[in-house]
């Protein structure tokens, strides 16, 4: 069989405010307290690939039970389909799908694309929490990517096994339902991070053109 790589494309549009954080070691008097993180070359906001990756995989392993509700175990404990798809470090002869597994999905990390669209590109969010005894308030700054904005999605997923091309572009496929229903970034439970993929598409880019290739939406 020849080596096919199928090219997954698409964009993540911004529901409400993305805070993914970058670097806070220096942070002067007044400035944000939590800037989100940044492409160092244009210092415009990204979404880092391995955020999506890694959220992507958090959400297909609690709905396929990888993630008990008793408590959190580590990715070797991941069933066999989510290893094969995001990869596994683990030598671990216990956990399912042994042996250590490159992952078929190669995540870019994801580029502003609509900037001239906008009125600008991040916000400040005022946060503040009291303590409960005192009664102390502590405020902060946290910056978020405005909503709205919109960044290149681009996914390569390396075919090693045809007969399985159709169960990992379905788990896939979940596991962006999930998130479409989900957060990334931080402060999710305030009204971060809600996210739409929109226009994914997926094509061979080389290796065997006959190939079927599973749609995705």
């Amino acid at each position: 069989m020849a080596y096919t790589k199928i090219k997954i494309t698409g964009t993540i549009k911004i529901k409400t405010g993305l805070h993914i954080g970058g670097d806070d070691s220096f942070s002067a008097i007044g400035a944000i307290d939590s800037p989100v993180v940044r492409d160092p070359g244009s210092r415009l906001p990204i979404i880092p690939g391995s955020s999506l990756k890694g959220k992507l995989r958090s959400l297909l392993a609690r709905e396929k039970g990888s993630i008990p509700a008793a408590g959190v175990k580590g990715p070797e404990n991941d069933c066999r389909e989510i290893k094969r798809l995001f990869g596994s470090a683990a030598n671990d002869s216990n956990a399912e799908g042994t042996g250590i597994q490159m992952s078929r999905l190669q995540f870019a990390d994801c580029f502003l694309q609509n900037k001239d669209a906008l009125p600008a590109v991040t916000e400040n969010k005022f946060e503040n929490t009291i303590d409960r005894l005192t009664s102390v308030a502590n405020p902060r700054q946290i910056e978020r990517v405005v909503r709205g904005a919109e960044f290149k999605l681009e996914i390569i997923y390396n075919v090693e096994d045809t007969d399985e091309v159709a169960e990992d572009f379905a788990n896939l496929q979940l596991a962006l339902d999930l998130l479409r229903n989900d957060y990334l970034g931080g402060g999710g439970t305030r009204g971060n991070g809600r996210i739409e993929f929109e226009k994914i598409s997926a094509a061979v880019v080389t290796g065997d053109t006959e190939l079927t290739v599973p749609e995705l939406k």
